[in-house]
């Protein structure tokens, strides 16, 4: 079985392929895709839409992580590295930082709503690797961890590595009434990521995401295990080529705080003008729970081992 390097550079290698099959602005009809060219859109559909997922994802721990005023503190850029194998991040804040925080309270003297700004400048190494520069603004309208309570994030020259960042987040806690169990929706509206060359993936997400374990303690994130559900749209474009997809989590996606990626569940992605029951509608397998970043790509009847961003 063929193992392929998985999103590490998405968007830029994507167009190589996928945007040789026209030359208008219109999406080319199925009638006029080989069987490699449909293998190519679906490939590229299911790396463009895992990598828009692990950005916002990011987005989430931080906007959830600033501190136990809004959310849980130490979560996200704002823990401190984990020394296990697993990639798990220890509460707390680390004593050196490369940001800046500037909380703004909207109706003093009420807490809330709250503004927060997070700045990463002209760009700043996190533990994990990746660079981030520009600034995340959150306005928030309550602790997070209250059932209600929600928080929208907007970009200002934010860039993750070199991809700009785009798009309005807005997290709500869903948690039903009486329920200890968490659990937070997630929409992303007008979502984009522009590569240096100007191609960019754009998209539109529906997520909800249900604490299936740790729920007993709240404020101790180490045991938490969370379930994903949802669905998305989007587009990936290179000058006046477009290619559309969809998108929609079969099985649900589970991710343990201590594991740094989704080590189970399927996801399928499907060109916008085909069925999502067409042999060319891509199926990604996250696995069986074992924390690692390989996973099973089905197109077409054939699968193939993938790497998830690392």
């Amino acid at each position: 079985m063929k193992t392929t390097p998985f999103l590490t550079r998405v968007i830029t290698l994507a167009y190589l392929a996928v945007f040789i099959i026209s030359g208008c602005k219109k999406e080319t009809s199925s009638s006029n895709l080989t069987s490699q060219q449909e293998e190519e859109i679906a490939s590229f559909s299911a790396e463009s839409e895992t990598n828009n997922e692990v950005i916002f994802n990011d987005v989430f721990d931080n906007v959830l992580g600033v501190n136990n005023e809004v959310g849980m503190a130490g979560l996200g850029v704002f823990g401190r590295k984990s020394n296990t194998l697993t990639g798990g991040r220890e509460s707390g804040m680390d004593s050196i930082t490369c940001y800046t925080i500037s909380i703004t309270h909207l109706n003093a003297p009420d807490i809330f709503p709250m503004k927060i700004e997070i700045d990463f400048r002209g760009g700043c190494q996190g533990k994990d690797g990746h660079i981030r520069s520009g600034k995340m603004i959150s306005t928030y309208t309550g602790r997070l961890t209250i059932p209600g309570k929600s928080v929208t994030t907007v970009f200002e020259g934010f860039r993750f590595d070199s991809l700009t960042v785009e798009g309005i987040q807005t997290i709500t806690n869903s948690t039903n009434a009486g329920s200890i169990r968490r659990q937070f929706t997630i929409d992303i509206k007008d979502g984009k990521l522009t590569t240096p060359s100007g191609s960019y993936s754009a998209w539109t997400s529906h997520r909800v995401i249900t604490q299936i374990e740790g729920n007993g303690t709240p404020d101790l994130p180490l045991d938490d295990i969370f379930s994903i559900t949802g669905n998305a749209h989007g587009k990936l474009k290179r000058g006046d080529i477009l290619n559309a997809w969809q998108s929609e989590i079969l099985d649900p996606l589970i991710k343990r705080f201590t594991c740094h990626w989704i080590s189970k569940g399927t996801l399928k992605v499907w060109r916008e003008t085909l069925q999502s029951t067409s042999p060319w509608a891509g199926t990604l397998n996250y696995g069986d729970g074992t924390c690692d970043y390989i996973g099973m790509l089905t197109i077409n009847g054939i699968s193939r081992t993938v790497k998830l961003p690392h």
